[in-house]
């Protein structure tokens, strides 16, 4: 990338053009005074030489170099060395049929757990630029959606792709979420190792008991926060009626906090619930504030000076014209 060390010096090019139209305006003196035209009848047709126009558009361009060098133009590279936190997320994000239910307020619109889910996970996932995390998605089973990386603009891309019917949605295998968040941690030789697990429903499919997973993660020493997502009682479920009008259905809300107090407790984490969009942000600004992440950031910057080519050049084009002034392009006095 080019940059100037002394851009203000630039402006002076503005004033190149007015001094050009006021150096034309003002023309230049006859070479030659004649007391009767028919002394010069000869040459008359004689077409005019370019000569001089040359010569003026190549003193104009020597300044204008000279200029651009006085801004002291260079050639920046600019390198930035994060070194990550050492504090390594794996987010576990239910993506079941009861997680289409609007209970949430986003901006003056009803929005569904999902959507609300997303938009507080892709404002805490850009708080923690120097975080390693990761994204699992589960529903009547779990899959990996994005592995842990520093490259959070890869792991949002992923985010926003995460709906609803994406697998099976008709149950929900929190055990299983919360073993294969797990596994993507146990390796890995991290300060801090934390689970965030979002779920708005009860364990009812999957292999794993959520509790023997989370006395397994107690054991590789991974920390779970728990976040019961939904409003308490009965919740708005959209649906289509016989005319293919949108209606919405009160469907109760069945969330275990039991197990997900339990999972929090025995791991070292902490169990929310989530029933408005404030409260969630605030969980998410609560969890940012307990992991605090703490990285070292190195900036290099190197330039590679242009300011000798510029000048050189244009003394050299300065040079030429005053050569060609007095020699091949010579004028009359």
């Amino acid at each position: 990338m080019i940059t100037f060390g002394q851009p203000y010096f630039l402006l002076l090019l503005i004033l190149l053009p007015l001094l050009a139209w006021l150096k034309g305006k003002r023309g230049h003196p006859p070479a030659f005074i004649y007391s009767s035209v028919q002394l010069v009848r000869a040459v008359l047709n004689v077409s005019r030489s370019r000569s001089g126009r040359f010569l003026a558009f190549w003193r104009w361009l020597t300044l204008a170099l000279l200029i651009i060098g006085l801004a002291q133009p260079r050639l920046t590279n600019s390198q930035t060395r994060v070194s990550a936190s050492g504090i390594d997320i794996a987010v576990a994000i239910d993506l079941s049929g009861s997680m289409a239910s609007e209970d949430f307020e986003q901006k003056g619109r009803r929005v569904n757990r999902l959507t609300m889910a997303k938009t507080v996970l892709d404002e805490f996932i850009r708080k923690r630029p120097n975080d390693r995390i990761g994204l699992v998605a589960f529903a009547s089973e779990a899959y990996i959606a994005a592995p842990l990386t520093l490259d959070h603009d890869f792991l949002l891309r992923h985010v926003e792709r995460l709906q609803i019917g994406s697998i099976n949605a008709d149950t929900t295998a929190i055990g299983d979420a919360l073993s294969t968040a797990v596994n993507r941690l146990r390796r890995l030789q991290s300060k801090s190792k934390i689970v965030i697990l979002m779920t708005d429903g009860q364990n009812n499919a999957g292999r794993l008991a959520p509790l023997v997973v989370a006395e397994a993660a107690k054991a590789l020493g991974v920390k779970v926060y728990t976040i019961g997502v939904g409003q308490r009682g009965m919740a708005p479920m959209p649906a289509t009626d016989l005319f293919g009008r949108r209606v919405y259905q009160m469907v109760p809300v069945d969330i275990d906090e039991d197990t997900l107090k339990k999972i929090a407790d025995m791991t070292g984490g902490k169990y929310y619930r989530a029933d408005n969009a404030e409260r969630f942000q605030q969980i998410y600004a609560e969890i940012d504030r307990l992991e605090k992440s703490e990285a070292e950031i190195s900036k290099f910057t190197r330039h590679r000076e242009l300011f000798p080519w510029l000048v050189g050049t244009g003394l050299g084009f300065f040079l030429a014209e005053l050569a060609l002034r007095n020699t091949l392009l010579r004028r009359l006095p």
